[in-house]
């Protein structure tokens, strides 16, 4: 069966019997890589056709291309129009839906796609082996090509955020990047740097902005998150303590917590994990720290 007639297949078994029977464990992949976003297979939404209602208007309504609802309803494909009272599955992104071949993993599916692969990665909940994956910003068409979507606008101000979480300079454990797990041997995306320093190390805004997390969260453990202008937001995970409170402005330089080894680091050694992040419209998206790290 051609990658062609997979999609086709997947896309009527989406529309006939919905996500949640032909992925039964969709709803608990959450649950089960804590820190992850909710992968998007779990949150497709159903809309009721009413009168009145075109493909137009309702890919506008959802903020999504017409080939995207095309593409997931099957009923559409022979170029009709929405029948009142038919219920069309509605993705959270434009994209498509394919089935991992036998044999591929999703890194392969994102290279064949063109799309990044963390992205790829965490918008399906951050799962190891995934049957069924959803691609993101890639068009349907008729004659079974894809086409790329217009790329996800994301914020980049790099001049606008530069700092240093610690007073000086410290080792990098484990970089941005495709890594190998040190604890399991396995290939991962890590999505910040990871900065060796003691338990009990000051912890320090690298730029102001506002506090919009501080608690534990999953893998992460005590986790402090800061949006800065230009749409970037820095994190600073595994804290031992945390000295802010959501909603708290604060200026570079200022104390966040101390180091610490809450959550699951991957690192053996006491670190902090950083990440740097951008708006987009497929949510946050990791950038890389070291083109902001500016001791």
């Amino acid at each position: 069966m051609t990658v062609f007639y997979r999609l086709l297949l997947l896309c009527g078994l989406v529309s006939t019997i919905g996500l949640t029977t032909i992925l039964p464990n969709a709803s608990r992949v959450n649950a089960a890589v804590e820190g992850c976003p909710i992968p998007a297979l779990s949150r497709f939404k159903r809309h009721k056709v009413v009168r009145g209602d075109t493909l137009v208007t309702i890919a506008q309504r959802y903020n999504l291309s017409p080939e995207t609802l095309i593409g997931m309803n099957p009923s559409l494909h022979d170029g009709s129009s929405p029948a009142v009272g038919s219920e069309l599955q509605i993705p959270p992104y434009n994209g498509v839906v394919v089935e991992v071949p036998q044999g591929q993993t999703w890194r392969q599916v994102a290279t064949r796609y063109k799309v990044r692969p963390d992205t790829l990665f965490e918008i399906n909940g951050c799962q190891a082996n995934p049957r069924i994956v959803f691609v993101p910003g890639v068009n349907w068409s008729p004659n079974g090509s894809f086409t790329q979507s217009p790329r996800p606008s994301t914020a980049r101000a790099s001049a606008q955020l530069a700092g240093y979480p610690f007073s000086q300079t410290v080792e990098v454990g484990l970089p941005y990047g495709w890594q190998i797990n040190p604890n399991t041997g396995e290939v991962f995306f890590h999505s910040g740097v990871d900065l060796l320093a003691p338990v009990g190390t000051p912890v320090e805004a690298i730029a102001p902005g506002t506090v919009v997390f501080a608690k534990e969260q999953g893998t992460y453990g005590n986790l402090v998150i800061i949006n800065h202008n230009g749409g970037l937001q820095s994190r600073y995970a595994h804290l031992d303590s945390i000295n802010v409170k959501v909603g708290q402005k604060v200026n570079q330089g200022q104390l966040l917590g101390t180091v610490g080894t809450t959550g699951q680091p991957t690192a053996k050694q006491p670190h902090l994990h950083f990440e740097v992040r951008a708006s987009s419209s497929l949510g946050w998206v990791a950038e890389n720290p070291k083109d902001y790290l500016k001791p």
